[in-house]
């Protein structure tokens, strides 16, 4: 089995155009790990700023909600533009929008012009990932899709997470503390974005990511509306008959939800319960449940592939969100710094094996036409759940994060949806006769 997995990831890198891809992706998601580093310095850990259950919440409501209501229609764009242009405009305009995010950070000024210009730089963000997404089928053949799910996914995650890292070591030993500090770190970004942008530009034609066929484009502003609005509705009906993945993407949508609860119930406890007065070592803290994450995206990459392949996705997903159900009243009712570590690492396997279970679902029963448009609502969905999970939390979970009630609940919910999705997903596999669900990789050697 080693020596599949073994020769599964060395086909997938032989080809050069995935190479270059993943090239790009990387150079985005480590530099967004650096710039949200410095936004989270300068918002959570500020001893001259509150960080209630209700503010966080709105934080990220700011961030995320905006973006998501219209992601929908990002992914119409998806579908009617060059991906490769899509790839290169976002990671430019984001290297300019980061400049006088920075000089905000520097004088203290975060009103609404910093939170709208924020929203920007992460929508951005998002739709760029939306893309790529779409894109993967474009470079790889669908046998290799679970793979390349796989290792694009945790290699982003894991770039990320470097990008955290990183910045957490520049603020421990080259930058300042205080808002100074926090706007060196975002300076950095324009400089990752502009590498992602070049390499973009210059690492494919035009057209080489699709889309396939690229819908006329309507006259006038009216006209473009209306096709926007009977893009989505298309998309949303094609989901329709991809019952599969429609399935994977609500189990997903679950589990962030639920997310979202033990997110601020974290945030909470390392900031205002276990860091005392001193909040200069929080985000030095948060390094080792950052290397959780981290080790936990690697895991759910090297055993999703062969464990999906041979179970089926669909048990797979089941399976992750059952062990997440029992992982969390094991390991984080005594509310103890290292064994929260350990929920950290089994909810990073399960959501990114999820993750993985997903994207490849949507490659795999989705017209390339329609790609776009469902990864937008996915990853809108995704979104939408992690935020309506924090406002829930906020409404019911104490300041300093400690709350066995709703880590109860969250358990029993991620109990329930893994049943639920067990049951409806087995059994239209079933009715579809495609009980794997999942393309099976050969082993045959594809260049590209």
């Amino acid at each position: 089995m080693a020596s599949r997995r073994t020769h599964h990831f060395r086909a997938l890198l032989a080809v050069p155009a995935f190479r270059r891809l993943l090239a790009v992706r990387l150079g985005g998601q480590f530099t967004d790990g650096v710039f949200q580093a410095a936004l989270a310095g300068s918002v959570l850990f500020n001893p001259d700023r509150q960080a209630t259950p209700t503010a966080i919440a709105f934080a990220a409501a700011v961030l995320v909600l905006p973006y998501s209501l219209v992601g929908p229609f990002a992914g119409v764009l998806l579908d009617r533009w060059s991906r490769r242009t899509v790839t290169v405009v976002t990671n430019l305009a984001r290297a300019g929008v980061v400049l006088p995010i920075a000089a905000m950070i520097f004088l203290g000024s975060e009103g609404p012009l910093f939170f709208t210009s924020t929203l920007v730089v992460i929508g951005l963000g998002r739709l760029l990932l939306s893309g790529l997404s779409a894109a993967t089928p474009h470079v790889v053949p669908d046998q290799r899709l679970v793979t390349a799910n796989a290792v694009g996914g945790t290699a982003g995650s894991v770039a990320y997470s470097l990008g955290l890292g990183c910045a957490l070591l520049l603020l421990q030993t080259v930058f300042p503390a205080g808002d100074a500090g926090y706007a060196g770190i975002a300076l950095l970004a324009p400089v990752g974005y502009l590498i992602s942008a070049a390499l973009a530009r210059f690492s494919f034609a035009r057209d080489e990511l699709g889309p396939d066929q690229v819908l006329p484009h309507r006259p006038g502003l009216a006209g473009e509306a209306v096709a926007v609005v009977r893009g989505m509705a298309d998309g949303i009906r094609h989901l329709g008959r991809a019952r599969g993945a429609a399935y994977a993407m609500g189990a997903q949508a679950g589990f962030r939800l639920l997310f979202g609860v033990l997110a601020l119930a974290m945030l909470l406890l390392y900031r205002n319960r276990f860091a005392g007065d001193d909040l200069d070592g929080v985000p030095a803290q948060l390094g080792l449940v950052f290397a959780a994450g981290a080790a936990g995206v690697l895991v759910a990459a090297v055993v999703t592939p062969a464990v999906a392949r041979r179970i089926g996705g669909w048990r797979w997903v089941a399976g992750l969100l059952a062990a997440v159900a029992v992982a969390l009243p094991v390991f984080g009712l005594p509310f103890d710094p290292l064994l929260l570590v350990v929920v950290v690492l089994v909810v990073n396997v399960a959501g990114h094996g999820i993750k993985i279970v997903v994207d490849t679902m949507v490659q795999h029963e989705c017209a390339d036409a329609f790609r776009g448009r469902v990864f937008a609502v996915n990853d809108t969905t995704f979104n939408l759940a992690y935020v309506l999970g924090m406002v829930i939390a906020s409404r019911f979970i104490p300041d300093d994060g400690r709350s066995p009630v709703l880590l109860g609940v969250a358990a029993a919910g991620y109990g329930c949806l893994a049943a639920g999705y067990a049951v409806a997903a087995g059994r239209w596999a079933r009715k579809a006769g495609d009980d794997i669900a999942l393309p099976v990789e050969t082993m045959t050697t594809v260049d590209r």
